[in-house]
Order: structure tokens, then sequence, then C-alpha cells
């Protein structure tokens, strides 16, 4: 079984304004209300390819409640911590350009935290947990680190989605994949990338550290797959990109998804590319139907 953790889930509410003016008052032309978190949005994509999966993590008030309605309105069991404090609320103001404020995120109470690791400690030694996303505050700066030591304990596999520290830290356990794009994984050495050589060197440098895959997506220019033997490139499907929220968890969940159901970790990466375009592609996460006709566009070639 999959299981993913969103720490710090939204509703993502959108907003779309022709001309706005600060001070005055604007009207909407459109409004759409999504559950945001990208564990969430790793969830909603295993779905639509297929693989089972469980969402987990911290729902509080209405705006868990929401959430909690939609996943169970898509046939998509989670699994989610009761809290105190309301889940947030994340506006993104389109108006030509996209403006994006952030809701704090909740408080979360010892307890509560300790019932997340409770109800994950019952995780068994085939069973996959995805991270991903930002962690609130009140947990403070290790608790991803409490959760793989979960993994760790069960011998169940984890998949980090996160940069800097936490990304770093985690490797040393062995994710089962990272995914940072060009330029996060600069940021994480502290270096600049300028050629594919760079990129493959310290791709494989996420190896050397532990990881047992590494996917690195580079927008416009694709994507590489890297193991220690071979770096495989994926071309980008053709499309007009509309969305660029919730690509790469697309991404991880067309990997992890087609990797449980198949095997195949060349079929997995050419499944992860087409997944993040059809939701570039979309207003929303991409849907099977979408996926399916991207898969075939996807050429997979050794990069040398």
């Amino acid at each position: 079984m999959i299981y993913t953790v969103t720490l710090n889930p939204s509703i993502d509410y959108i907003v779309e304004v022709d001309n706005l003016q600060l001070g005055e008052l604007n009207r909407m032309k459109r409004d759409l209300k999504l559950p945001g978190g990208k564990g969430i949005n790793v969830s909603r994509v295993l779905k639509q390819l297929g693989a089972e999966n469980t969402a987990m993590g911290f729902l509080g008030g209405f705006t868990g409640k929401f959430i909690s309605d939609f996943l169970t309105e898509g046939s998509i069991p989670s699994d989610f911590v009761s809290i105190s404090d309301d889940t947030r609320i994340n506006v993104k103001l389109k108006h030509g350009d996209e403006t994006e404020i952030n809701g704090l995120g909740p408080a979360i109470s010892d307890e509560e935290a300790k019932s997340l690791l409770a109800k994950l400690s019952h995780l068994k030694k085939d069973d996959i947990l995805i991270l991903s996303g930002s962690v609130p505050p009140s947990l403070g700066g290790n608790f991803y680190e409490q959760l793989i030591k979960v993994c760790k304990d069960t011998g169940a596999e984890f998949v980090i989605d996160t940069t800097g520290k936490a990304l770093l830290n985690a490797l040393k356990d062995k994710p089962l994949l990272v995914k940072p794009n060009h330029h996060e994984l600069a940021e994480l050495f502290g270096v600049t990338i300028d050629t594919k050589e760079d990129l493959v060197k310290y791709g494989r440098k996420l190896l050397e550290e532990g990881a047992k895959h590494v996917l690195i997506s580079m927008a416009g220019e694709g994507a590489l797959f890297i193991t220690e033997n071979e770096v495989l490139h994926a071309n980008v499907p053709a499309g007009t990109v509309k969305n660029s929220v919730g690509a790469g968890d697309s991404m991880i969940a067309g990997f992890i998804g087609t990797l449980v159901l198949t095997g195949n970790v060349v079929q997995a990466f050419r499944t992860g590319v087409a997944s993040g375009s059809a939701t570039a592609f979309s207003d929303d996460l991409a849907v099977k139907d979408q996926i399916d006709a991207l898969v075939p566009q996807v050429q997979i070639t050794s990069w040398k």
C-alpha cells in the first residue's frame, strides 16, 4: 500500500479578476476551491492511475472537513488526524500574473503529532510512505526525521519531496525516490550548474549519499532519470502550459504508482513525465485519459 502524508494541507481558493484595482471594490470573474497540499495531490493522481493509496496528515475545522469530503467523493481513502485548529486557506489571485497569499499553518499539539506517529507505526515492509510539502512550524524542524524513523523501524520504504537540509538529512536513510528540479539540485549542494555534466555529477551525488532513484525535472527541457549505470532523458510532450501547481507531485505519483503496478522503472519514468505534463496542461490535476494520451509522446533516450 502507498500512503501519502500532508502535514500542512490547505484549501486552495482560486480567484480570477479581470482588472485588479487596489483599494477599490473588485468583483470575481471566476472562483474555484480545491484541496491543496503536495501529498494530497499525489494521492489524487495515484487514484487516477489505479494505484491504491491512503492520504494521511492533519485536518481540522470546517476547512479540514471540505478536504475530507472532497477525498471521500473521489473515492480516495484517508486516515487524517483530527486537530483542534483549522486547516489553512491559500488564496491564488489570478489577474494576468498570479498572486499567492498562503495561510499560516495550524498549531499542532504534541498529542496530535503523536497520534500521527502512532497511526504510521502500523506500516508494513511492503508499504511506501510519500512525504511531501511544508511542515507547520509548531511541529519543529525535525518532524520528517521522526516520520522516517518510523519507516526504518517498520521496514517500509519512503519517498521524500522536499528541499534543503531536510532532504540532505534524509539521504542517509535511503529514500526510494528523490525529485529535485535543476535549480533545487544546485541550491542543495551550493553550486552553480551550467552543463549537463554538472547535472549528472550532482544527481549521482544524491545516489552516493543514499537515494535509490533520482529524478531531476528541468521544466521545458524535460527530465532525467539517473542510476549508477546510466542516465535517461525524457522529452516534454507538446501542449500549452496552464498550471504549474501540482506538476511535480503528479510526476512523483506517476513514477511511484507505475513502479508499484509494473515494477518497470523505465515505464515508471515515462508515466511520471506524462503525469506531470498532463497536470501542467490542465486547470487542475491530471486525469487518467490525459495521462494515457501523453504517455506515447514521452520518448526515453540515453543521455550522453
